[in-house]
């Protein structure tokens, strides 16, 4: 029997909000993209929280261990093809490409490292982390996609995207070098 703690329902808000963002992306509102990227921060703020309150209040469960990261890959994977689809550049595609693939990739690999008792051997890592903070603040650039106080928000959001790209290779080269080294010592 599932149980729904406050976690895991912030969690499945975060997935709740995808379909919305998707329509107010589509929007002809001169601020849907104001709204969207107001939707994604929304939703990054409770993938922190929900981490957060799931450790504080001692409510840590294996659905919300599952769901967290599914949450976040699912919203993070739908943005990039839409910011894909409306910049139709393969300058945008390619680092999109990677992110996504990287993220499949890794979490097989962690599936698969789970079946064999391996799991923690690919824990998230820091540059893991570094990966997911240029990722998200990349995509809240994009989406907003405005100078704001005379910044060219959307260039900094491109370089924080190829930086995130950058970062998530060398994160998945490193997830798949201890995974190699963990299973020849086997």
């Amino acid at each position: 029997m599932l149980v729904y703690n406050l976690p895991t329902i912030l969690t499945l808000l975060r997935i709740a909000s995808i379909p919305l963002l998707v329509v107010v992306y589509y929007l002809p509102w001169q601020y849907s993209n104001i709204a969207c990227t107001i939707i994604f921060i929304l939703a990054a703020l409770t993938d922190w929280l929900d981490g957060y309150l799931a450790r504080k209040m001692g409510q840590e469960t294996a659905f919300g261990a599952f769901l967290d990261p599914v949450a976040d890959k699912l919203m993070v994977a739908i943005v990039l093809v839409l910011i894909v689809q409306s910049e139709a550049s393969m300058a945008i595609a390619i680092p999109a490409a990677v992110i996504i693939g990287r993220e499949i990739t890794i979490a097989s690999l962690r599936e698969w490292m789970a079946e064999i008792g391996q799991r923690r051997h690919v824990a998230v890592s820091q540059i893991g982390k570094w990966k997911t903070t240029a990722q998200m603040v990349a995509i809240i650039c994009l989406l907003y996609s405005s100078d704001l106080f005379n910044l060219p928000i959307k260039d900094i959001g491109y370089a924080l995207l190829y930086l995130a790209a950058v970062l998530t290779l060398w994160s998945m080269i490193s997830y798949l070098s201890v995974a190699l080294k963990t299973i020849n010592e086997k």
